[in-house]
């Protein structure tokens, strides 16, 4: 497959999984960072492994957040719950990953984990309610 073609569907899958507008913030911070990462990221991650066949996007996003959890990576995880939860996870199932991995990852790593994600669901709480009372 070319690569022009792994990112497209890459930079497309991104669109859907952030939003368009959040899509661009965070390959934003990637060019800034490194153009070849964000190179790297849209073609491979996304334009590859995300976009194999097999499991949907809300199980893939459930599997993620509970390695980036056990590894430790709050910055990744900040970013892969907020695409969780476009991709149609819960609140609750997220939550319910996070616990299932306690014994496996560590305690430490849910606390982290629980922490990371109540303030993603904080902050979409509060922009849903800006969203809400404006005129």
């Amino acid at each position: 497959m070319e690569t022009s073609e792994r990112q497209s569907r890459g930079l497309q899958l991104l669109r859907e999984m952030l939003g368009p507008e959040a899509a661009e913030e965070v390959r934003a911070r990637w060019r800034q960072l490194s153009p070849d990462f964000e190179q790297y990221v849209l073609e491979f991650l996304a334009g590859e492994i995300w976009s194999r066949p097999g499991l949907d996007r809300k199980s893939k996003s459930l599997v993620t957040i509970a390695a980036l959890t056990a590894l430790g990576r709050p910055q990744a995880l900040e970013l892969n719950i907020r695409m969780a939860l476009r991709n149609g996870a819960s609140e609750r199932e997220i939550v319910e990953t996070l616990l299932h991995i306690a014994p496996y990852a560590g305690f430490p790593a849910c606390w982290e984990g629980l922490t990371v994600a109540h303030r993603v669901f904080a902050e979409r709480d509060a922009s849903s309610d800006e969203r809400g009372s404006a005129p």
